[in-house]
C-alpha cells in the first residue's frame, strides 16, 4: 500500500470535486433565496387588442380571386 500523503493529485482531485459541489449548493441556495424574496413580474404587459373579422362567403369575389 503506498501512502496517502504521497497522492498529492488524489487530494487535488477531491478537493477539486468538493470546491465543484459546494459551489453547486451554494449557487442552488442563493437562486432559491433569491426566487422567494422576488415579487412574480409579468413579462408580457397585457394590453387590450383590437381584433377585426372580415366574414368571407362562398359568393364574395375575394373569395373567387383567392381560390
Amino acid at each position: 500500500m503506498s501512502n496517502w500523503t504521497s497522492l498529492w493529485y488524489v487530494w487535488l482531485i477531491l478537493l477539486t470535486v468538493f470546491l465543484l459541489l459546494l459551489c453547486g449548493i451554494t449557487a442552488s441556495c442563493i437562486r432559491l433565496c433569491c426566487r422567494k424574496k422576488r415579487l412574480p413580474v409579468e413579462t408580457f404587459p397585457r394590453h387590450p387588442e383590437d381584433l377585426t373579422v372580415i366574414a368571407i362567403d362562398s359568393d364574395s369575389t375575394a373569395h373567387s380571386t383567392v381560390t
